[in-house]
């Protein structure tokens, strides 16, 4: 299809091209606010820094209904990025999730394999990289011994050195994994022991992509992540997810404490099984194995916008996930669209710009008390005009 211009904005909503807005923290009732500078959809923002209350405390979480899911911890390593804050702390560390939990966010996501000696590990990649004698080596995650696995990285003994970690981009490059701040590799066992135990996970089951599994297998696999999560999550939140079609609903019917979430691209990409290709199959796919949600790429979402009254009307939760949000506003409209929550990366910018949203008044006339005032929400003053455009025209800008 064509692609057709959109309407001309109000003269404060300015766009440079097609191009997703730089974004600037919400300002309260005197309406949306943004930066006339642009970035690509495919850019990772770079949003104008913005002040961080640590004070606020997490009840806000609760009193906003909505939730913020730190990305693999403080936010994903962009190895490639020119942005400093993509490669600020080692993601899916422990010292990530912990500097996650100085901010108001609810849960932290992170990617957990099982390793051959059946040790649920956390780690993104399907597989792990190091140089030996000017010569890169890459294994499989799920072919290491857990020993193995932690001799990558820094090394938590004094004294010890680790292998050199390198990471493949996907441009093809291959770079060594340099953050400011490192960490070494982990187990699942030690997120529950050494995370601060308010902070909810978002459990994501890796699988590699468009390989065929085995029942089998992926309850071999799906069992011994139960193990641990059984024994050492007590009392803390916890929601599973993945992209693997046939594990979710298996999830499901091997546990029923916690919540299972479908991921999913949302037509972003197409693979060969169907059921990963849209927000409708996702839909089905939830309501055949019982599940509860629906985790999807955010340009999805606001591609077919239609699709979040109909997940409602299922009965699913709807989280989302990818660079849109790390821009304040974008992060908004899911907001108004009664959308559960956001997987974010920037942390410290997303919580100061959704805190907004939980400030009390500063004053109520007539004396009248402040208490309960978290459920009076300052909020930015969108016109009907506002917002029927910015509905019209994220589904035209995602594409491009």
């Amino acid at each position: 299809m064509a692609f057709k211009a959109p309407p001309r904005p109000p003269p404060h909503l300015c766009f440079t091209g097609f191009t997703i807005p730089k974004a600037r923290r919400f300002r309260g009732p005197t309406g949306l606010t943004m930066a006339l500078k642009a970035v690509h959809v495919t850019d990772v923002p770079s949003l104008v820094q913005v002040p961080v209350n640590p004070s606020i405390p997490r009840a806000a979480a609760a009193a906003r209904g909505f939730v913020l899911v730190g990305h693999r911890g403080k936010g994903m390593n962009a190895l490639g990025s020119t942005d400093r804050r993509m490669r600020a702390v080692k993601e899916n560390s422990l010292l990530s999730f912990n500097r996650a939990a100085l901010f108001p966010i609810d849960f932290v996501e992170f990617d957990v394999q099982v390793t051959k000696d059946d040790v649920p590990i956390i780690f993104h990649d399907d597989k792990i990289l190091t140089e030996d004698a000017g010569k890169i080596l890459e294994k499989h995650v799920t072919e290491l011994c857990l020993e193995e696995f932690l001799s990558y990285g820094p090394q938590r003994e004094p004294g010890k050195v680790g292998k050199s970690l390198l990471r493949r981009t996907k441009d093809g490059r291959v770079l060594s994994w340099k953050v400011e701040d490192d960490d070494s590799l982990c187990t699942l066992q030690e997120a529950f022991e050494k995370v601060d135990s308010r902070l909810g996970f978002n459990i994501e089951l890796k699988f590699v992509d468009h390989a065929v599994y085995q029942q089998e297998e992926l309850t071999h696999a799906l069992e011994a992540v139960l193990k641990v999560v059984h024994k050492h999550a007590n009392c803390r939140p916890i929601i599973f997810s993945t992209f693997q079609p046939d594990a979710a609903p298996l999830l499901r019917k091997l546990q029923s404490a916690h919540p299972v979430f479908f991921l999913t691209n949302g037509g972003t990409e197409t693979f060969d099984d169907v059921r990963r290709n849209s927000l409708d199959e996702a839909i089905k796919l939830c309501l055949e194995g019982g599940l509860q949600g629906i985790v999807s790429e955010v340009r999805g979402v606001f591609g077919t916008p239609s699709t979040v009254s109909r997940i409602k009307e299922s009965n699913l939760s709807l989280l989302t996930y990818g660079q849109l949000n790390n821009v304040p506003e974008a992060v908004y409209m899911q907001h108004l669209m009664g959308i559960d929550g956001v997987i974010v990366d920037l942390v410290d910018e997303i919580t100061a710009a959704v805190s907004d949203l939980t400030k009390p008044a500063s004053a109520h006339e007539g004396g009248e008390s402040l208490s309960g005032s978290l459920e009076q929400r300052q909020r930015p003053n969108f016109s009907q005009q506002e917002l029927s455009f910015l509905l019209k025209l994220i589904p035209e800008l995602v594409q491009h």
